[in-house]
């Protein structure tokens, strides 16, 4: 144990022992005069105020001795514990990474649970840690209702704003979601995190939804101990930026006083249950032991800092207030102190011995579970959901004529003959997914009244309502925050993000947050959403690179993530039912890109000739992982994806009138990647050309070329891309983008080399005709 550690532990010995004894309290009555809160509940407090002051101890003593990792301690702020005992059980939590306190008190509420074995396990990173697996030390439980968070700076502050905005909704339209219809959503973070793009779209999002007069049932506490790592908070700053916020309710207590602390928290947290509109809690906290691990304050902290800090010990306060009151002596403190370390630190030694994590296959369970079967059922579904028969009382009625008349409206998408383009398609599935479950929920920026910036979702709201489709903020944080929160409530969220190079702003909402919440749950909680994004270049007459953009390496490398990438009407619309029933049935976090060039086209070789229109059925699956292929040519496979499709199918055409006779592979998948197609159809003609819209430094066709080298394929093998560039405006965009003639000229110049050597055995015997869809 470091050296600050055994001070403060010896401190709290010290102080407490030379304290007088006081005439004797009942611990039913008021601790102070005049108060609410009782001896008993400050004892209850003060024992989880020690616990977690002793988890943070044995930590430390497990790291100086390598049995134990990386740890950022709570001491310092273990007032939080009030804020446990001033909110239901049910109420979901989305903590600080200091939040031992509220841990710890909220665990000990809830019959069945070992605070102190669960917050070892993860020290130590052992296997059997009930929350994360041995994946990281989080403070998170299933059965009390903490969410599991990464210590990602305030990354999980739009999802709890997205869980809050969803409570209500989930009861108005019977949605089965696991929180209780009046339920307050707690969110904790420090003073730092506070001043953080993040965290002020998240809070900014709450007061603007709350304007509306949307249920917003959210606890914002800041945890401010005034430092952050080394930088400074100024004392006044929190409250200046917070404390004067129109829609804001704002509240200030003393994290080193149990009583203030616990009167203001249960305040605060009741005004929220009665008003369903955010309020934001300043708790004043102290710093102790440094930010973590190794660190030395007196590197860049004055000694009488410091010291002063020590003074305001939460634990230590709370001791002396049961000893003054008269509700326990300072022998007594001093027994159950060590009683509770005595526990701490045998469970700390028994804990060493439990086994780790020990292969690849064990650490990356969680991540993308997939059951193709059940998703094929689910997406092939015609019956809407079974009602489980709650929340009755408040369903909307414009949800029950929805379900009334889901067979109707089926028949009436099944029976149009008429051929659909790629935007038509997403339309009518986005209908008749809305139509059959009242999980499913549309929205994003424009998607409502104006029906999207290009008319993919025109008209749903107008014919499933405000509830269901729904415009948001001009905020990709706030978006993608409420698909998070809306997940963990209940529901399905199809999220639109307006265009791909928008989605960068907040791509730590889907690789911090959305992929990860499985993985550190260990799959006790998960991420059901399908994005929809619309990408890549191609459109005429309007763009630069914010509308056209080729940029998805950053989206293709997330572990578990499915990027899903249609280019023709009949596999959007398989291809979404797919993605949206893979994240119902599997959690999955699906991303769907549809390529903007594509959304109207019709032709396909010739003006007029509507070669790109399909028509859609509700009874087709597309499997994820399944590529889908055009043609039987022996001579060449062609692998594209989106725009590149069309732009294949041309040049197999033109190749074919000079004699070289292609198939057209389209990946559909671009994670994870349809390998076993994409090496079939390799082997079936020995040579392969990847037609990449993306860029040549992280593109697609890096991935593709990959997968066949891993799987040995010995024929010939090239690619064309566009250029590492952004994307520019005007016709300066064909100097860069990929287009026809350079992947007619590739493919010749393929198929010339190839012809100066003989194809290679393996080759040629795997040369088969390719099987139908």
């Amino acid at each position: 144990m470091t050296e600050q550690a055994v001070d403060l532990d010896e401190r709290f010995r010290t102080v407490i022992a030379a304290l007088a004894p006081q005439p004797s309290r009942p611990a039913s009555h008021p601790i102070v005069p005049g108060s609410a809160v009782t001896g008993a509940t400050c004892l209850n407090l003060f024992e989880s105020q020690a616990t977690s002051r002793h988890l943070d101890l044995a930590a430390r003593r497990l790291g100086s001795a390598r049995r134990g990792y990386y740890s950022i301690g709570s001491s310092g702020h273990e007032g939080n514990a009030a804020l446990a005992a001033a909110l239901r059980t049910s109420d979901p939590a989305l903590l600080h990474y200091r939040s031992g306190g509220f841990f710890v008190h909220r665990a000990r509420r809830v019959p069945g649970l070992d605070p102190i074995r669960d917050v070892l396990l993860g020290v130590v990173a052992a296997a059997a840690d009930p929350i994360s697996g041995g994946r990281h030390k989080v403070f998170g439980s299933a059965a009390a209702n903490v969410i599991p968070q990464t210590s990602t700076i305030a990354s999980h502050l739009p999802r709890a704003v997205g869980l809050a905005f969803a409570i209500d909704r989930a009861a108005r339209l019977r949605v089965t979601s696991p929180w209780p219809s009046d339920a307050v959503v707690l969110c904790s973070f420090g003073d730092a995190s506070a001043n953080h793009s993040t965290a002020a779209g998240a809070i900014n999002a709450a007061i603007h939804t709350a304007h509306h007069r949307i249920p917003m049932p959210i606890l914002f506490v800041c945890e401010d101990n005034g430092i952050g790592i080394s930088v400074p908070t100024p004392p006044d700053w929190i409250e200046q930026a917070y404390g004067h916020r129109p829609g804001l309710r704002f509240f200030s207590a003393n994290g080193s006083d149990a009583v203030d602390a616990l009167t203001t928290a249960s305040t605060a947290a009741q005004w929220v249950r009665e008003n369903r509109r955010p309020a934001f809690l300043r708790l004043r906290t102290v710093r102790l032991l440094g930010h973590a691990g190794s660190d030395v304050e007196a590197a860049y902290r004055p000694a009488a800092d410091i010291a002063a800090d020590l003074l305001r010990d939460p634990v230590l306060a709370t001791a002396r207030l049961l000893v003054d009151s008269g509700v326990v002596t300072p022998a007594e403190v001093l027994d159950r102190y060590a009683e509770l370390g005595h526990r701490v630190a045998t469970a700390a030694e028994i804990v060493c011995n439990e086994p780790r994590l020990a292969s690849a296959a064990a650490v990356i369970a969680p991540i993308g579970r997939s059951r193709p079967d059940l998703v094929r059922t689910d997406a092939l579904r015609a019956d809407p959901l079974p009602d489980d028969g709650r929340s009755a009382a408040r369903a909307d009625p414009a949800t029950s004529r929805t379900d009334a008349s889901y067979h109707t409206n089926a028949k009436s998408v099944a029976a149009q003959s008429d051929p659909m383009t790629l935007a038509q398609a997403i339309n009518n599935t986005l209908a008749d997914l809305l139509t059959r479950d009242r999980d499913v929920l549309v929205f994003g920026e424009d998607v409502g009244r104006k029906g999207g910036v290009y008319g993919v979702t025109k008209g749903l709201q107008k014919t499933f309502g405000a509830r269901r489709v729904f415009d948001t903020l001009l905020d990709e944080q706030s978006v993608l925050g409420t698909a998070l929160g809306a997940a963990l409530a209940g529901f399905v969220p199809i999220p639109e993000i307006q265009y791909l190079a928008y989605l960068h702003n907040a791509a730590d909402q889907i690789r911090g947050e959305a992929a990860t919440l499985s993985f550190f749950s260990d799959g006790r909680y998960r991420n059901p959403m399908v994005v929809r994004i619309a990408g890549y270049a191609y459109q005429k007459g309007f763009g630069g690179h914010f509308h056209n953009d080729n940029s998805i390496a950053a989206l293709r490398d997330i572990p578990g993530v499915v990027v899903a990438s249609p280019s023709r009407a009949d596999d959007a619309a398989a291809m979404l039912r797919t993605c949206v029933s893979a994240a119902r049935v599997d959690g999955r976090v699906c991303l769907f890109l549809e390529p903007i060039a594509l959304y109207h086209t019709r032709d396909l070789h010739t003006p007029g000739d509507d070669g790109w229109l399909t028509r859609p059925s509700r009874t087709e699956h597309v499997e994820i992982g399944r590529a889908r292929v055009y043609g039987d040519g022996m001579d060449l496979t062609l692998v594209s994806f989106a725009n590149g499709v069309p732009m294949s199918l041309r040049v197999a055409r033109r190749l074919a009138g000079r004699g070289i006779h292609a198939r057209v592979l389209d990946l559909r998948w671009l994670a994870p990647l349809p390998v076993d197609d994409l090496v079939e159809h390799a082997r079936a003609t020995g040579r392969v050309l990847v037609a990449d819209e993306t860029r040549r430094s992280g593109g697609v066709s890096e991935a593709v070329c990959a997968a066949l080298v891993d799987a040995g394929f010995a024929g010939s093998l090239a690619r064309v891309t566009s250029e590492d560039s952004f994307v520019p405006l005007g016709p300066a965009a064909e100097t860069v983008l990929l287009d026809e003639h350079r992947i007619d000229a590739a493919a010749c110049a393929l198929m010339g080399r190839a012809e100066q050597r003989a194809l290679p055995d393996e080759v040629r015997a795997a040369r088969v005709r390719p099987r139908k869809d």
